[in-house]
């Protein structure tokens, strides 16, 4: 399966559920109390972050897709710090407000990097402080390409079933990210992602592997569902279908530092790839491969656009070498969001030799990342006649890729890489040989954003057009 980044920036998703605040208090265990066996903790550093079905749409927007939130709050503080957090964070909040309940919260204790305690705030929600959440999600849904349920079971989707047919009725996908230990509640949704414990007390426990896809494909068709997946911690995800083989993706955590809100990325992450026409496979792929980058992390995460798509070019094997120009203008945009100054070079190296070397070795110590782009085997004729390359451009672009100093390598078929550089944008552009900067290609539009021109000569006095023609008179 190749993975690709999914066009995010074209998702509309509507997120209802239970939202709450995720406080941390960080600091320093400095012995055991004297009242007590527990840990003494100086509070050094404070953080909120916005937790359930607001994780779910934050970690949407940190994708640059276009996220809505409708979740219920207490008339408070924290209602207020949770509405203006996410609207930071690209998030539209339609919240209700409770007069005597307060916003959920939970604060978690911690030092060195490890969870002393968790507190939970909270009161569950009853059906009079739903309120009228059911004619706001009608009034947003029809400009909603999928709508998610984030269920925490503290009383913001009292009304599930209505909402699943409300999406029904609109005839797009409905995730469900599900909670308790019955789910009939979430008949008739497109899928829904319960992780392996909550899986098992709604079917009991699974011997084996075929056990747990054939209860998992009974749970489908009891529920009228169209596909299942089981997030399995340590043992990575199963995705069941009715008429498809089932597909188990292996957990991809180099380290796994926090679990927590690692569902909720799952969902993010799933949602908006389906929103934007993804297949199921592929977008369960990409989850998957989201949720090995959050549990890297400290606490309630999202997974940023430039985050997924680093990832992505390193499944490829893509971080450097040979590309297409569509993957060159992802792995630099990213490269960009990482704060990586791009340098810039272009050419025919029809034959490389000493001169290259040292010229793109000087050219990377200009930046942070170097892009060689070289003239296809027609331009190269356009350029320098009948009798070259003499190398066709995959040999060329293949010895180039094998540079230390090279990160990426492209060709181009016109006679000179212009268009090429209005894509890119590089801050350096840079060009080797008795050029001087006026001659440079492309060096008034680098200019013209504040990118450098630098020229650079060849070492040695290399030149490849002198190697064929000493060629030629030793052949004669």
């Amino acid at each position: 399966m190749k993975l690709e980044m999914p066009a995010f920036q074209e998702a509309r998703l509507l997120v209802i559920g239970d939202v709450m605040l995720d406080r941390y208090w960080h600091g320093a265990a400095s012995g055991v109390s004297p009242e007590a066996p527990v840990p003494v903790v100086r509070v050094g550093n404070e953080e909120n972050r916005p937790g359930g079905a607001g994780n779910v749409a934050l970690n949407i927007a940190a994708l640059g897709a276009a996220a809505r939130l409708i979740g219920l709050v207490g008339n408070d503080e924290t209602g207020r710090e949770l509405n203006s957090r996410l609207n930071a964070a690209g998030v539209y909040c339609d919240f209700i407000e409770s007069n005597d309940k307060p916003t959920i919260t939970k604060l978690r204790v911690i030092s060195q990097h490890q969870q002393l305690i968790r507190l939970d705030f909270e009161q569950l929600f009853d059906k009079p402080d739903v309120g009228d959440l059911f004619e706001k999600a009608k009034a947003l849904i029809d400009d909603t390409q999928v709508l998610v349920l984030s269920d925490y079971a503290k009383g913001a989707l009292q009304g599930v079933e209505q909402l699943i047919e409300l999406g029904r009725n609109r005839g797009i996908p409905i995730i469900v990210d599900p909670k308790g230990s019955c789910f009939e509640k979430y008949r008739g949704a497109t899928l829904i992602t319960p992780n392996l414990i909550e899986f098992e007390k709604v079917v009991g426990k699974s011997q084996n592997e075929e056990e747990l896809v054939n209860k998992g494909l009974k749970l489908l068709s009891e529920l009228s569902l169209e596909a299942l997946l089981i997030t399995r911690g340590e043992h990575g995800m199963t995705l069941i279908r009715p008429h498809s083989p089932e597909l188990h993706l292996p957990a991809r955590a180099q380290e796994v530092f926090d679990v927590t809100g690692a569902g909720d990325t799952v969902v993010g992450v799933l949602s908006a790839a389906i929103a934007v026409g993804e297949n199921l496979a592929d977008a369960t792929a990409l989850a998957n491969l989201a949720a090995g980058l959050v549990v890297g992390k400290l606490g309630t995460a999202a997974i940023s656009g430039p985050e997924l798509r680093r990832a992505i070019l390193a499944e490829q094997g893509s971080g450097r070498g040979v590309m297409t120009s569509d993957q060159l203008i992802f792995a630099v945009q990213d490269a960009k969001a990482h704060g990586e100054k791009i340098v810039f070079t272009n050419g025919c190296f029809d034959i490389i030799h000493a001169g290259h070397v040292g010229y793109l070795s000087e050219a990377k110590e200009l930046g942070d990342r170097l892009i060689v782009a070289i003239n296809d085997d027609d331009s190269v004729r356009r350029v320098k006649g009948s009798g070259r390359p003499i190398n066709p451009v995959e040999r060329r672009m293949a010895v180039l890729a094998g540079l230390e100093a090279v990160d990426w390598v492209v060709n181009f078929s016109q006679d000179t890489p212009e268009d090429l550089l209005k894509q890119l944008k590089p801050e350096v552009l840079v060009k080797g040989g008795d050029y001087t900067l006026d001659q440079v290609v492309g060096a008034d539009y680098v200019q013209s954003y504040g990118g450098e021109v630098k020229a650079l000569e060849f070492l040695d006095n290399c030149s490849t057009s002198a190697i064929v023609e000493k060629m030629k008179e030793v052949g004669e």
